[in-house]
């Protein structure tokens, strides 16, 4: 126990010695038996809509249970149930200025079967002009949660025709996104559309310690328990158990829920999230962000990939878009003295900050990182059926999981918090 009590550096002596018997609940014994049981074959490879998803969820909600969690907002369960659209465009029609507009040069992305839009419909006017980067623009635009009517530059037009492959996954909402592929907007324009709408059932695994004197400030520790499920056979093994990725970072999850429960002296909420759909779309972790008020979220531990070593070997991870909030500095100052360090993303070309689950809350302003260590230009196993959990080193999985706990310490007693991501960054 000396090498933790030298973490304590930056957290009140109090606190950390009522830490030092729930750090024994961390560890390496249990990591490995969750981490095993998520990962193992009668999983199938935990792909959405799968049998052995679902088998993955029940897990989870039961861990969730021994850790004596709370649900989320009077919910009955741990199973935070939404669900997947697949619109099929059946007919249509669209005139501006008074003619008839060509199929080709409008596209509308919408989960209702029937809707009728025109000049007076209120719709917000945006653009997508020439030299912008479509798809992110695009995105950005179908989940906003506002009806946008979206003026697309005409020098997109080979690109236009893909905007249907929002169509493809939905969820439930409640706005619509009409694309015109239009330089600019016109004095008046209908739409007409018919749509056959199927629904799919998803679910997070959710659940949460509430604060004492700052329950309405929200601290997220979360990971995604989908993965690939089933493929071709390769050498003889078809299931893509996905032990790094990402039954790790659901593992953590677990573990620093049960850690928590046995300290009992977080002044704010704690949430914990364990997201589906991320392998697909993110759509487990947009959801989740619905649920929230962003402006009451303080930070979010996404974790991903944390079973095998980082590039600078054991005892270390890195925080994604860490220049972007001094978040990865507080988690710095409470692990000084440790052997453990956290670093900034080596990989900025990736753009790893906006391609795991923390991007839905951190494009709203929250201090949202992902903690990694997976080595991103050569981790050999990466959505292969060999990502499973004989590749795994539980020891120092087990080190960064405690690591995660100590260095959110002073965020969850409330004692710092973190600066806001730029939400009018649109590099993103």
């Amino acid at each position: 126990m000396k090498r933790y009590f030298l973490l304590a550096t930056g957290i009140t002596l109090g606190t950390f010695a009522s830490a030092q018997p729930a750090l024994k609940l961390i560890e390496q014994k249990e990591v490995a038996r969750i981490e095993k049981t998520l990962s193992a074959d009668d999983m199938e490879g935990r792909a959405i809509f799968s049998r052995g998803i679902d088998k993955a969820a029940d897990f989870i909600a039961a861990e969730f249970k021994k850790a004596d969690l709370q649900t989320v907002a009077g919910a009955d369960n741990y199973l935070q149930v939404f669900y997947q659209l697949k619109p099929e465009f059946r007919s249509g029609s669209a005139t501006v200025n008074g003619q008839a507009l060509d199929e080709k040069k409008w596209m509308l992305i919408t989960s209702e079967p029937q809707v009728s839009i025109n000049e007076r419909s209120g719709y917000e006017i945006a653009k997508i002009p020439a030299g912008a980067e479509f798809f992110r623009e695009a995105y950005k635009f179908v989940g906003s949660g506002k009806n946008m009517l979206v003026l697309v530059d005409p020098g997109f037009a080979a690109n236009f025709p893909r905007l249907g492959n929002f169509k493809r996954s939905m969820m439930e909402s409640k706005s619509n996104t009409l694309f015109l592929l239009l330089g600019e907007a016109p004095e008046t324009f209908s739409v007409e559309a018919t749509h056959d709408i199927k629904k799919e059932r998803l679910q997070n695994v959710v659940g949460m310690i509430p604060g004492k004197s700052k329950k309405d400030e929200f601290v997220i520790f979360s990971g995604h328990y989908d993965h690939l499920g089933i493929g071709k056979p390769v050498n003889g093994d078809s299931i893509y158990n996905g032990a790094n990725d990402d039954a790790a970072g659901t593992t953590a999850v677990i573990m620093l829920s049960k850690y928590f429960s046995r300290l009992k002296n977080n002044e704010r909420t704690i949430i914990f999230a364990a997201f589906t759909g991320e392998e697909s779309g993110g759509f487990g972790a947009r959801y989740f962000s619905q649920q929230f008020d962003p402006a009451k979220v303080v930070a979010m531990f996404n974790i991903e990939m944390i079973g095998t070593d980082s590039k600078w070997g054991k005892n270390s991870a890195y925080i994604t878009g860490y220049e972007k909030t001094d978040m990865g500095k507080i988690l710095e100052k409470n692990l000084k003295g440790s052997v453990f360090t956290f670093y900034p993303d080596p990989y900025p070309e990736q753009q790893l900050f906006y391609r795991s689950d923390n991007a839905t809350l951190a494009r709203l302003g929250v201090p949202a990182h992902t903690i990694s260590t997976s080595k991103m230009d050569s981790e050999k196993y990466y959505h292969t059926v060999d990502d499973e959990f004989e590749t795994l080193d539980m020891k120092n999985m087990t080190e960064i999981i405690k690591a995660i706990a100590i260095s959110s310490a002073s965020i969850v007693a409330g004692k710092d918090t973190p600066s806001r991501v730029d939400a009018s960054d649109l590099r993103r």
